[in-house]
């Protein structure tokens, strides 16, 4: 039986008989995709259970289980657990690791010792970030945007957060650099840009966002641990500094960001949408070319977050048309995947009902954007319910509904073993109609003018709170069980064969599965397109062993 890259690997330093030291020190992309995907669930589910501990305190109006204070540590540990330690990097680290070079036909990702210090960076940043918690005050409590002034003078562990996101936006920037180099330097022999996968292309424009933008926000940090420590009157306005100047260094990056988190979300539906359709993706090249332009306009909007901070009419009235023009090459992309599915042979396997599931959670978070990117309903809604709720359903019905996706979608790749449809597809039910009860009804509280990050509430709010915490406990059973299906498919699920799915792109064309340490056998020639089926089939077999075509 040919040997996978569970039972050998390249290490950064000597090779060590240990098989924990084998992990610890591995430089596989593979091997390093998976330690990403164990540490950031384990701070997923952290967030996830200090969020329910909010529900329980929201239930009824008054104090019930904790203060004022605390809740406040809660939500901005709850945010920045999930913004800068999960979503941020979660498909790039993960499925950007394990199948990027998958997908061009490289052997690893071009520093593979870089990559590996990388991780580890990573994890520095996270020990930093746990540290907050028990050295000083105890963890900040400003929100996971630090606004200023009140980060500069509360007396809670801020500190220690803003280490924490600076060396987290350091390991962001060498990723990205290295999915650049990777990208241009390894692709296939005859893999232009418009034969890559619509993964690759979103793992690309995120990249450059990575390299470009992270760098602003490192400097805003410094600039912030700089005027708590020492007074230096740029932020404060009591030592002559400038708060909203805070605020837009600070959305300069964190609006990319989105995009950052969303563009690799929208390649791995690109990927399962022909799959499941058993169709080639319409509009390939629009689909590639807006995700440049997403990434590039990303850029110009951050003004939209700053309409209530004080900024004068023209400049609102720019900013919001900026926003607006976003729509545009999100719009194409969700014409391109509903027009592939139009007369496809479509299978309803699970990664294809996550799929499903996004487009009606993501259009929904995506309606609701637009409501607030007028600056008359922005003035109304902001800072109340109504924009948590926007939030959550673009960015976790959207970025995170699509790495479960991807989750499923890869399970047999990644493990070799597959994992009981039936029991995946009752987790997803579970967690789509859970979802929808814990998030909807805030637009509606917020509407009518319920706050955000309020610990109490009048008496009026209460229906919707206790709708929004029993849409969490049936949201988090749906995740529990969805993770007991993959970990049940994993350690007792039936061998698979290379490609289940009758995939196209070139990661479903390996030897064996789980794949062997260094890839495809042979680096194939690319000379077809990534998404070819021909009456359902894929019009491109290969011999797996030599990677010579046989159709």
């Amino acid at each position: 039986m040919s040997k996978t890259y569970f039972d050998e690997t390249h290490c950064a330093i000597g090779h060590p008989k240990s098989t924990f030291m084998q992990w610890m020190l591995t430089i596989d992309h593979k091997r390093i995709g998976i330690m990403y995907a164990a540490v950031m669930f384990v701070f997923f589910f952290v967030a996830v259970f200090t969020a329910f501990a909010m529900r329980l305190e929201l239930f009824a109006p008054g104090g019930q289980y904790m203060d004022g204070d605390t809740f406040n540590q809660a939500f901005t540990l709850h945010g920045v657990i999930m913004i800068f330690l999960f979503i941020i990097p979660g498909i790039p680290a993960v499925f950007g690791n394990i199948v990027m070079p998958l997908m061009i036909g490289a052997k690893d990702v071009s520093f593979p010792r870089l990559n590996w210090f990388t991780f580890w960076l990573y994890i520095a940043g996270c020990c930093i970030a746990l540290a907050s918690l028990f050295i000083g005050e105890g963890v900040a409590d400003t929100g996971w945007t630090f606004y200023a002034p009140y980060s500069m003078n509360t007396g809670t562990n801020v500190i220690m957060a803003l280490v924490a996101a600076f060396v987290l936006g350091f390991a962001s920037i060498l990723t990205g650099l290295n999915f650049l180099v990777t990208i241009h330097r390894l692709r296939a022999p005859g893999m232009t840009f418009f034969k890559m996968p619509l993964f690759v292309w979103g793992i690309y424009a995120t990249a450059w966002i990575q390299l470009l933008a992270t760098p602003v926000v490192g400097i805003t940090l410094v600039l912030a641990i700089l005027e708590k420590y020492f007074g230096i009157g740029i932020f404060d306005p009591a030592k002559g500094g400038d708060p909203v100047l805070f605020q837009h260094l600070f959305w300069i990056y964190s609006h990319p960001a989105v995009y950052l988190m969303i563009l690799p979300a929208f390649g791995i539906m690109s990927e399962i949408i022909p799959t499941f359709s058993r169709k080639e993706v319409f509009g390939y090249r629009t689909i590639a070319l807006s995700s440049a332009s997403i990434a590039g306009i990303g850029y110009l909007v951050w003004g939209h977050h700053l309409y209530t901070s004080g900024m004068s009419d023209i400049a609102k009235t720019v900013f919001s048309f900026l926003t607006f023009f976003v729509a545009i090459p999100t719009g194409v992309k969700f014409y391109d995947w509903v027009a592939t599915m139009y007369q496809g042979k479509i299978v309803l396997s699970t990664p294809m009902i996550w799929a499903l599931g996004t487009i009606i959670t993501f259009a929904i978070g995506g309606i609701t954007g637009i409501t607030i990117t007028m600056i008359g309903m922005d003035v109304h809604l902001q800072d109340t319910y109504y924009t948590v709720a926007h939030f959550h359903y673009a960015i976790l019905g959207g970025v995170v509904f699509l790495m479960f996706a991807g989750m499923h979608y890869w399970f047999p790749l990644i493990t070799g073993k597959m994992y009981n449809e039936t029991k995946a597809k009752i987790a997803f039910y579970l967690n789509f109609i859970g979802f929808n009860l814990l998030w909807f009804p805030m637009f509606i509280a917020g509407y009518y003018g319920m706050p955000r990050r309020y610990f109490d509430y009048l008496p009026e709010f209460e229906i919707y709170h206790q709708i929004s915490f029993i849409g969490a406990v049936i949201f988090i059973s749906g995740l529990i069980y969805m993770f007991w299906v993959f970990f049940k498919g994993w350690t007792k699920g039936e061998a698979t064969t290379p490609n289940p799915w009758n995939a196209t792109t070139l990661e479903w064309h390996l030897p064996t599965s789980p794949p062997p340490l260094d890839n495809h056998s042979k680096v194939p020639y690319v000379d077809f397109d990534p998404y070819e089926y021909k009456h359902g089939e894929p019009v491109v077999k290969f011999n797996y062993e030599t990677m010579q075509r046989i159709d």
